[in-house]
C-alpha cells in the first residue's frame, strides 16, 4: 500500500477518536442533567462542572480533527 492510502487510513482513525469524544460528551451532559433534576439546589455547581467537562472533552475532538487535517494535507 502506498503512502496515499495510509494517509486516508490515519485520518479515518483520527475521526474515530472524535466519535468517541462525542459519545463521552453526550454521557457527561446526560449525567449532569440527571443530577440537576434529582438535586435542583446544586444546579450552579453541576452546570459549572458540566461546562468545564464539556470544554475539556471537546479539545480531544479538536485535536483529533487537527491531526486528521495534517495527515491529509501536510503528510
Amino acid at each position: 500500500m502506498d503512502s496515499t492510502g495510509l494517509k486516508y487510513i490515519g485520518a479515518g482513525l483520527c475521526m474515530l477518536a472524535t466519535a468517541g469524544s462525542a459519545i463521552g460528551e453526550g454521557m457527561l451532559i446526560a449525567k449532569a442533567m440527571e443530577g440537576m433534576s434529582r438535586n435542583p439546589e446544586m444546579y450552579g455547581k453541576l452546570r459549572t462542572g458540566m461546562i468545564l467537562g464539556s470544554a475539556l472533552d471537546e479539545t480531544t475532538s479538536i485535536y483529533s480533527l487537527l491531526v486528521a487535517i495534517l495527515c491529509l494535507f501536510v503528510g
